[in-house]
């Protein structure tokens, strides 16, 4: 048989227990002394036994109201500890958040992101996992992310996402190369170029084919898995490549130059996803809330995406 027994009975038991007394224990539970005769009466109805002896003078435990007594402090003092657990963290005082977002993310504007948040919310334990898109939405699907940044793409669809900002592409050269010199770079100036590309599995190289699908450039047949390994390459002269605003900071301890290059509006986006129909917990939105005010930015028209792209040496 299920006991029915509310917190408000429990504190009443424990207050006459303290007291002794039924007039003083119900002041203290801010009820009439009769309504406080009947929590006890309906307290001692469902646990089945006399809890108390009364008389003109005393309020003293039976034996089985000795029993009750860690009983109810127990129970009393787990519901406290419960609450407590959740004020810390509905005010974001304990919690946990997990982010999966891109390498260049990860290393470039996230850490800020993250530090700041901790800075706000130091109790809050904040794990971050930098992987290629699809791992990003794996560990997503998975549950062991609560929020993944990341590039479009077809598995994106199960998901419940929006875009962060956008990431214009540069061009990457030496400072010997013959479009070094120039403030920005139209895709048809990449004719004749020898290019070095990311892996075909990245989502900056699928978004890179898009662009230079009418573009005749020469292949060097070298792709690499990782940007600082494309940097070294291109610092060598073995050829360029083109890389979105994002990753630019993998290049500037080289002798290498970065140029916007005009495509047209055609720039990779940075989705924020989350799984569909699952609120996230109150430390998970909080993180997504700063990320979206310090990293995210409408797509800028053409002419603010133009005055925004600077020669930029690297």
């Amino acid at each position: 048989m299920s006991a029915n027994i509310s917190t408000r009975l429990l504190y009443a038991f424990l207050a006459l227990d303290e007291l002794k007394h039924f007039t003083r224990a119900a002041e203290r539970c801010h009820v009439s002394q009769s309504a406080f005769s009947v929590m006890i009466q309906k307290l001692e109805t469902a646990v089945g036994a006399k809890l108390f002896e009364r008389d003109t003078r005393n309020v003293t435990l039976t034996p089985e109201g000795k029993l009750f007594v860690d009983v109810a402090r127990s129970l009393t003092a787990e519901i406290e500890s419960a609450f407590a657990d959740m004020a810390e963290y509905v005010e974001k005082r304990r919690g946990r958040v997990a982010i999966a977002a891109l390498p260049s993310l990860a290393a470039n504007g996230l850490p800020a992101v993250i530090a700041a948040y901790k800075k706000l919310h130091p109790g809050v334990t904040v794990t971050l996992h930098d992987a290629l898109s699809d791992q990003c939405l794996a560990l997503l699907r998975q549950g062991k992310a609560d929020l993944a940044l990341t590039a479009p793409g077809p598995n994106v669809q199960e998901f419940d996402a929006g875009t962060l900002c956008s990431d214009p592409f540069y061009l990457v050269c030496r400072r010997d190369h013959r479009l070094a010199k120039k403030r920005s770079i139209q895709l048809e100036d990449l004719a004749g170029c020898e290019m070095i590309h990311l892996a075909r599995s990245t989502s900056v190289r699928q978004h890179v084919d898009i662009l230079l699908r009418n573009v005749a450039t020469i292949s060097t047949g070298l792709e690499a898995e990782h940007l600082a390994t494309v940097a070294g390459l291109v610092e060598q002269g073995l050829g360029i490549s083109l890389v979105p605003e994002l990753t630019l900071f993998q290049f500037r301890q080289l002798n290498l130059v970065a140029i916007p290059v005009e495509t047209e509006g055609l720039v990779r986006p940075i989705l924020i996803v989350k799984r569909k129909s699952e609120s996230l917990s109150i430390a998970a939105q909080a993180m997504l809330d700063m990320i979206t005010k310090e990293l995210g930015t409408p797509d800028p028209a053409p002419e603010k995406q133009r005055k925004r792209r600077k020669y930029q040496q690297v």
